[in-house]
């Protein structure tokens, strides 16, 4: 069965982004002093969506993409591409494990969606390249990457509202600003206040620094995919 051209009327064909593009912005929420307390406290967490990796099919991704490369020329022999790729697969599976063992204890990022919006298991069962999967964050989040660089900012509320509180936060989300997210917690906190704004001055970049070892190697892969059809 031939791939539909991109003006064919089949809803089947979609096309497949082969890089992700992240943009700035700045979270802030306010509202009684004591319910941004709870929010801050629900929302802190390792900032790590625990999907279930299919390592086997990440390695002969990587496999393929190594022994037939886009050019027809392989740089390495089919051996060392199976090594390497042996070695890639046992770093990214390190990685992956390292990660879900912090989700339980590590409060370090101040805005972990996951732990606010959940992914559900059926979806985290798909792994983080599967297009149910992103449509399921892009949904329910607005986004389709855990952000990155998230940290937290100096509030500006004035300081003489003493029953008042605001947590502020900036960071980077991947293809879009997570408003899907803001929609629902604005109805799962109705107390507080979210104001969401994209920083478009700095422009859009790719695969910020800090991005897991897991998702570099899914986006590789995703850009071999793309570029076999």
């Amino acid at each position: 069965m031939e791939e539909a051209e991109p003006d064919s009327q089949d809803p089947s064909w979609r096309p497949e982004r082969t890089y992700t593009d992240w943009l700035r912005n700045t979270l802030a929420v306010s509202g009684p002093a004591e319910e941004v307390a709870r929010f801050t406290a629900a929302a802190a967490g390792a900032g790590v969506i625990p999907w279930q990796l299919d390592l086997a099919a990440l390695e002969e991704e990587f496999l393929l993409l190594m022994a037939a490369p886009e050019d027809g020329t392989p740089a390495i022999s089919l051996a060392g591409a199976k090594l390497l790729v042996r070695r890639l697969g046992e770093a990214v599976a390190l990685n992956h494990q390292r990660a879900l063992s912090r989700i339980d204890t590590d409060r370090s990022c101040p805005l972990d969606l996951h732990r606010l919006l959940p992914v559900p298991a059926a979806i985290l069962r798909l792994g983080p390249e599967e297009a149910a999967s992103r449509d399921w964050l892009a949904a329910h989040w607005g986004t389709t990457r855990p952000l990155r660089h998230v940290e937290a900012l100096p509030g500006k509320l004035d300081g003489r509202r003493k029953k008042m509180g605001e947590f502020r936060v900036g960071f980077w989300s991947a293809d879009w600003s997570p408003w899907q997210a803001v929609l629902r917690l604005r109805r799962n906190w109705p107390e507080l206040s979210f104001v969401l704004e994209p920083d478009y001055a700095l422009g859009r970049a790719r695969a910020p620094e800090g991005s897991s070892s897991e998702e570099r190697a899914a986006a590789s892969v995703s850009r071999g995919r793309a570029r076999r059809g």
